[in-house]
């Protein structure tokens, strides 16, 4: 009888404290969340970057209002958004069922039937006349979880809870990155498009030039095969560039929920890069792993499977609940009446003796939460590195940038140059169509790279998980679900 009255102790001690079984759930000092590797400056932060926080819309760095209705409408409509808002909508219910299941449960039931009941049944011999039978009462059940296992099945459905509405922001983060990635190439393709068709004008005049040479005989037939071949080679590669645009116009629309052909006209138009108003704000490590969607979503994983080890637990301890009822059952014209009323209040005590089966289960949920830690501090590790590894690419091709803006400020000096001395004779036509082509393969290769580091701005946005703050997502989340439920309908 000592264990019995020893449990019994412990139940009612839980049930005074409000405890609950199983660990209470805290961030492990060890984590690398915490330590102080991840939480200072970031290495590579150089050149086109600041210490500065990050702005929440950081697209509007571009200054581009287009650009900003272009993603408004996307995060509207965007099939992926949706498909997260709905399954923040799922959690959502999942938490409400959580805290109902704490609740005490009503049911109600009414009958009424005509029947002949067994004489035998209640020791009688002759037959019972047939009769009119009614029976109606209320009856349900508190359970007064005293190990604390309800409790902690509404920490997990909150925890799981949080963890979709970090996979909502960091789908509405993929879709502004991926939708602002193609709008650079669209409008870098654009302006390399012109600056490639300038450079195919050049080339056919210097194919007229080379062919009145040799038609006056002043130069061998060869050259003028020649500039017919580099005409044609590089005509070849400028529908590359129409192809470019197309795809980025239809990966808009698609981003945004339309069909491909259905792009915005109006971005067709577009024909350069783009550019940032002011250095990239990166913070540091604590903004950033504060700020990244996946990083909140891991750790409130690792927060459900804790909470999970004591709904494991407390499954190996009884449950006990309080059972009410309340009714009336008899003849059909004798309801109402004192002789048919019936009630009934007392606790009932179910439990499954502890086996291997339920000692397996809270191991799997120790081996679950372990998981979750080492996945958690996997994302932390990732989410620092994809930042290094964005700043030093980033910081590589402005230096690759600068660079072709000195060689493309030098081939524009040396063309201008050679064309005041065509202009005063000194130098033939030649010469001066060579110097503007090789100004136009400067300026094509300066707008190409210039396409290159908006790619690299935009990855570094992505990895910075920079996008809204914590009061604007619900909102937005609420919009969208509206939304899908009007198309549905």
């Amino acid at each position: 009888m000592k264990p019995l009255r020893l449990l019994a102790s412990s139940l009612v001690l839980a049930l005074l404290t409000g405890c609950a079984v199983g660990p209470d759930y805290h961030l492990p000092e060890f984590s690398l969340f915490k330590s102080p590797q991840a939480q200072g400056s970031f290495v590579a932060a150089s050149t086109g970057s600041s210490q500065a926080p990050i702005e929440d819309h950081w697209w509007k760095l571009y200054g581009d209002a287009q650009l900003d209705a272009l993603i408004e409408a996307a995060l509207m409509a965007n099939t992926d958004v949706r498909i997260a808002a709905a399954r923040v909508a799922r959690a959502e219910g999942v938490l409400e069922e959580a805290h109902g299941a704490q609740e005490p449960s009503l049911d109600m039931d009414v009958g009424v039937s005509r029947a002949q009941l067994s004489g035998e049944e209640y020791l009688l011999e002759e037959a019972l006349p047939v009769l009119n039978l009614g029976d109606a009462g209320l009856a349900g059940h508190f359970n007064l979880d005293l190990a604390g296992g309800l409790k902690r099945a509404v920490e997990a459905a909150q925890a799981d809870q949080e963890a979709s509405q970090a996979a909502l922001e960091q789908a509405r983060l993929a879709v502004v990155a991926e939708l602002v990635q193609a709008w650079g190439e669209l409008c870098s393709a654009g302006r390399e498009q012109q600056i490639s068709q300038h450079r195919l004008e050049l080339l056919e005049d210097g194919q007229q030039v080379v062919e009145r040479l040799v038609n006056a005989g002043r130069r061998p037939l060869v050259d003028l095969s020649r500039a017919q071949a580099q005409v044609a080679q590089f005509k070849a590669g400028l529908p590359v560039y129409e192809a470019r645009r197309r795809l980025a116009l239809y990966r808009i629309a698609v981003l945004s929920g339309r069909p491909p052909r259905d792009y915005p006209q109006n971005l067709a138009r577009c024909h350069g890069a783009p550019q940032l108003t002011q250095p990239i704000p990166v913070g540091d490590g604590a903004g950033l792993l504060k700020r990244r969607p996946d990083v909140r979503q891991a750790e409130r994983h690792l927060a459900g499977a804790t909470a999970r080890i004591g709904v494991a637990t407390a499954a190996l301890y009884p449950s006990i609940s309080i059972g009410y009822s309340l009714g009336a059952t008899g003849l059909l014209e004798h309801m109402g009446q004192a002789r048919t009323q019936r009630w009934s209040l007392g606790p009932l005590i179910s439990w499954t003796l502890p086996g291997e089966a339920e000692k397996a289960r809270v191991h799997q949920a120790d081996a679950a939460a372990a998981a979750a830690l080492a996945n958690f501090d996997g994302v932390v590790l990732r989410a620092l590195g994809d930042v290094e590894g964005a700043l030093t690419v980033l910081a590589r091709d402005l230096d690759r940038q600068e660079s072709l803006q000195q060689a493309h400020q030098r081939s524009e000096e040396a063309a201008g140059q050679v064309r005041r001395l065509y202009q005063a004779g000194r130098l033939p036509y030649v010469d001066d169509l060579a110097a503007q082509n090789a100004l136009a393969a400067s300026e094509a290769e300066l707008a190409a790279m210039s396409g290159q580091v908006v790619a690299d701005q935009v990855r570094l946005f992505l990895a910075l998980g920079g996008g809204w703050s914590a009061v604007e997502v619900p909102e937005t989340r609420v919009k969208t679900v509206e939304a899908v439920e009007v198309a549905a309908h």
